[in-house]
C-alpha cells in the first residue's frame, strides 16, 4: 500500500490541498488519510479507492508480485 500513499501524497500536494482538506474533499476522515499517506499496511480498499478517485483513478485486484529474498539474488 506504500506506493499507493505515495501517489495520494504527491497528486495531494500538487492539488494545493492539506490533509485535512483532502480528507473533507474526499469524504474520508483525517486519520485515515494520515496512515494512508504514510504506508500503513492494513487500510480498507473501498476507503483507498475512495481517495483515488479524486484523482481519477482505482485500485483493483491483482497478482501480487513475490519480494525477492537475499537468497534468492
Amino acid at each position: 500500500m506504500n506506493e499507493i500513499g505515495e501517489f495520494v501524497k504527491k497528486r495531494r500536494k500538487e492539488a494545493g490541498l492539506t490533509q485535512e482538506e483532502f480528507a473533507i474533499r474526499s469524504g474520508l476522515g483525517l486519520r485515515f488519510v494520515r496512515e494512508l499517506e504514510q504506508g500503513k499496511e492494513t487500510v480498507r480498499l473501498d476507503k483507498v479507492n475512495q481517495a483515488l478517485r479524486m484523482f481519477g483513478m482505482q485500485a483493483v485486484p491483482g497478482e501480487m508480485k513475490r519480494k525477492r529474498s537475499d537468497d534468492e539474488q
